[in-house]
């Protein structure tokens, strides 16, 4: 997993993206858990489905921490799940893979907290 954020930090666009004050005080305020809670809904109902419709505008640049965390870690829409992280855009994704996905999102929403 490491390879990927040493990948995604060579990007100038994917190392533009940081959690704000107020997305901190979010994270802060709901705690990790709730938050990670929140990862699993997006992840299973914007990316986990095969043939989104919207894809590559499905996920928001601002609102949330897990979408800011999303565009940060290339986990936004499936063809960057594809070009960053290697998952087949055409099938639906297998519940090791978004464990996968909000992994990654947890580990960039904790290190940003500790920024």
């Amino acid at each position: 997993m490491n390879d990927i954020f040493d990948r995604l930090s060579k990007s100038k666009f994917r190392s533009s993206f940081h959690l704000n004050k107020a997305m901190k005080d979010y994270v802060n305020e709901k705690g990790m858990e709730t938050v990670k809670s929140h990862a699993y809904d997006f992840i299973n109902k914007r990316l986990k489905p095969k043939g989104i419709l919207n894809d590559g505008k499905q996920t928001p640049m601002k609102g949330h921490p897990v979408f800011i965390a999303q565009h940060a870690c290339a986990c936004c829409c499936r063809g960057c799940l594809y070009k960053w992280h290697y998952i087949d855009k055409d099938k639906e994704l297998t519940d090791n893979e978004v464990d996968y996905i909000v992994d990654i999102l947890m580990k960039y929403i904790d290190k940003e907290m500790n920024n």
